[in-house]
């Protein structure tokens, strides 16, 4: 029998699949991540949240080692985030000791209070980007 937290995985995963990420890519301004695929070797792009300080860009992932960036990311750090309409290549760094919540309290409201509430894994990523 499925525990609450996969059903609420389930059921939020394929919501953001299936109608708010298409439509979140779409929009030129919307700071995106861009992975390779684990098995594809193909760009995948996947609206976040986050906050650049200086040459990092920092995030939380909701689901932690579940997402499938962060699954793309552990096979190939390799990545691209868009900020602002421009991408910019980095390397993603996946921090399983730093203090998600903590970490939340420093990044954008509106997107952090979505992780908070859905949100069962957090774990924290950083991007260091390339000048």
């Amino acid at each position: 029998m499925a525990s609450n937290d996969d059903r609420k995985h389930r059921a939020v995963t394929t919501f953001q699949r299936r109608i708010l990420n298409p439509v979140m890519r779409r929009i030129p301004f919307q700071t995106a991540l861009e992975t390779t695929g684990r098995t594809s070797g193909l760009p995948r792009r996947t609206p976040v949240g986050g906050r650049r300080v200086g040459d990092s860009f920092w995030m939380v992932s909701e689901y932690g080692e579940r997402s499938q960036y962060v699954r793309n990311i552990r096979a190939n750090p390799r990545v691209r985030v868009r900020l602002g309409g421009r991408w910019h290549e980095g390397t993603a760094h996946l921090l399983p000791d730093d203090d998600a919540a903590a970490r939340l309290r420093t990044l954008p409201r509106s997107n952090s209070a979505v992780v908070r509430l859905v949100g069962t894994a957090l774990l924290t990523v950083r991007v260091d980007l390339e000048s």
